[in-house]
C-alpha cells in the first residue's frame, strides 16, 4: 500500500491530500529516510511524522486496504 494511503486509512493523517503534501515537504520519514508518497509500506516499518508541535513515531503493525474507525488504531503502535 502507498504511504499516503496508509496514513489516511490508519487515520494518522485525516486526508490523503494532506498526507501527500506532508510527504512532498519531507516531513515523513520511513526507517530514518525521507519517503515519497508512493513508497510501499510494509509491516515493521518505522514512521516518523513531523506535523505540528509534537512529532509522532510509530511502527506499522498491519497493512489493511480498509479500516473502520475502531480498527484504525490497531494498524500501528506509537513508539514515542
Amino acid at each position: 500500500m502507498r504511504l499516503d494511503k496508509y496514513l489516511k486509512v490508519s487515520r494518522i493523517i485525516k486526508r490523503r491530500t494532506v498526507a501527500n503534501e506532508a510527504c512532498d515537504a519531507g516531513r515523513v520519514l520511513v526507517n530514518g529516510k525521507v519517503a515519497r508518497a508512493s513508497y510501499e509500506v510494509k509491516v515493521g516499518d518505522i514512521l516518523e511524522i513531523a506535523m505540528g508541535a509534537h512529532p509522532v513515531k510509530a511502527e506499522i503493525a498491519s497493512v489493511n486496504e480498509y479500516a473502520k474507525k475502531e480498527e484504525a488504531g490497531l494498524m500501528y503502535r506509537i513508539i514515542s
